[in-house]
């Protein structure tokens, strides 16, 4: 049987490739793939607001003995859970002689220092002052409005999710030597899935991509694609996939028809500051968050453990060749050459 269209796509989850194009046969999508379309929708997506928000880290590395540190745009920063439970955010340099909190452990919900034994309860003290942090269930979010430079808002631009109770989910984080920009930028060109990711990608088909004229950062900047996710040899997953940005470092792919209807992928790159080179790096924090209303799945669910690392490394795959791609794009950006 032929790869499903889309309208039977929540019938059949999977699909028997009758006659498997070689990749070098495979339709050319450069044609199609405009960089005014990609540019544009980028562009827009640059411009909407994030609230000066940024992702840290995932929920689940929290841990009680040790804050999530993480580097953001040159500022170190720490978050931890006080002796209530609650995230408490800050600069990760200690007040009293600059010693590097991500190194300090946490005791009964203080923070404190391993150099002289300052304890920072999550209240300003000494100058050190906590920084507004949002815990989405699954991602760690701070607001840092000195790197932002735009209008704060109370809460990050989270996407629309399946509930965390429905879902095995995961998180992988990876860095590379570009700007937040070349990752989103990358996501936003859907076009190279089955020519770049053959291993993972097949029968891709754009079937909607936001008008490159439109001039509103609020305008439906959704891009649609038929793909077939490879399982094993011939077998293959038909779905349609929508890539959105809803802000300006976070690009997600719903899976709107096809088995694992409701999934979703959120992109999100956080820049990390300079290398010893002067170089920008950036992380990629990626969620995946997997759910079917499949009989059974309630049952994967309780496998999720054994799931997350197969879930990561699978994400791991398809980010050694897209950070190559947006460390390309920044190449070429910074040395002039970029195309267009």
């Amino acid at each position: 049987m032929s790869a499903d269209r889309p309208s039977r796509r929540g019938r059949v989850p999977l699909s028997l490739r009758r006659r498997p194009v070689p990749w070098a046969r495979q339709r050319p999508t450069w044609r199609e793939a405009r960089p005014n379309v990609i540019a544009q929708a980028l562009k827009r997506s640059q411009a909407r607001p994030s609230g000066n928000w940024y992702v840290v880290g995932a929920t689940r590395d929290i841990r009680d003995d040790r804050p999530l540190a993480r580097t953001v745009a040159g500022h170190e920063v720490v978050v931890w859970r006080d002796a209530e439970g609650r995230l408490v955010a800050g600069p990760g340099v200690c007040p009293h002689l600059g010693a590097p909190l991500r190194n300090s452990a946490v005791h009964c919900g203080t923070l404190v220092c391993h150099w002289h034994g300052l304890a920072l309860k999550g209240a300003a003290f000494a100058g050190w002052e906590p920084l507004p942090v949002h815990d989405d269930g699954v991602l760690v979010w701070v607001r840092l409005d000195e790197v932002g430079g735009e209008a704060p808002s109370s809460g990050p631009v989270v996407p629309v999710r399946p509930a965390l109770s429905d879902a095995v989910s995961a998180v992988y984080e990876s860095a590379g030597t570009c700007e937040p920009e070349d990752i989103v930028a990358n996501r936003l060109d859907p076009w190279h899935g089955a020519w770049f990711h053959p291993y993972s990608f097949v029968d891709l088909t754009v079937v909607d991509a936001p008008d490159p004229a439109a001039t509103d950062a609020q305008v439906d900047d959704s891009f649609a694609v038929d793909v077939s996710f490879k399982v094993a040899g011939r077998l293959v997953v038909p779905v349609r996939a929508v890539f959105t940005a809803p802000e300006p470092r976070t690009v997600v792919m719903h899976i709107t028809e096809g088995e694992g209807r409701g999934s979703v992928v959120e992109t999100h790159a956080t820049p990390l500051g300079p290398d010893e080179h002067g170089r920008p790096r950036t992380a990629v924090i990626e969620t995946i968050m997997a759910v079917s209303d499949r009989r059974g799945f309630a049952a994967v669910r309780t496998t999720a453990p054994v799931l997350r690392p197969l879930m990561r490394a699978a994400a791991g795959r398809l980010w050694r060749d897209d950070l190559a791609y947006a460390e390309r794009r920044w190449e070429l950006r910074s040395t002039g050459r970029f195309p267009g």
